[in-house]
């Protein structure tokens, strides 16, 4: 037996109807709407989600996020967390790393390394971390060469 069982009021069925027949909404929420309409039916998951292609599970998804928090959430894009800051070098930190690769490299050193010039920025308290692979990113955008 089905853990979350749709239910759906003859107001909330006829909105779904309309949305699915003028076809205005996005494609996401559509999808949403004929697998409530399907599990309102009685249909199994298989079934609904072969009629409105998408996965068993996502059916499960949708039906077991209406049973929580009602119909608006079962349409909707869940809304997403929020990210932190994408650069970890700000323009006066890739300064200080441009200018730190073209100074001299450390004593028993040939020339600098990306992990030489990362351990560098955080020993100078440029940056708290970072990676080898920024350093390589912000590096290569810049048009000094080595040598």
């Amino acid at each position: 037996m089905k853990k979350h069982v749709v239910k759906l009021t003859d107001e909330q069925r006829e909105r779904l109807e309309k949305m699915i027949a003028s076809g205005k909404a996005p494609a996401r929420e559509l999808a949403h709407a004929r697998v409530m309409l399907g599990s309102d039916e009685g249909q199994p998951d298989a079934e609904v989600a072969a009629a409105v292609r998408v996965s068993q599970v996502s059916v499960e998804r949708v039906r077991k996020r209406y049973c929580t928090a009602g119909l608006e959430a079962a349409l909707k894009r869940r809304p997403q967390p929020p990210r932190p800051g994408k650069r970890k070098l700000d323009g006066e930190a890739e300064a200080r790393l441009v200018m730190l690769a073209c100074s001299e490299p450390p004593q028993g050193h040939g020339s600098w390394t990306l992990d030489l010039l990362a351990d560098r920025m955080v020993r100078l308290s440029y940056v708290p971390a970072v990676s080898r692979d920024t350093v390589a990113r912000c590096l290569k955008k810049t048009s000094s060469s080595p040598g």
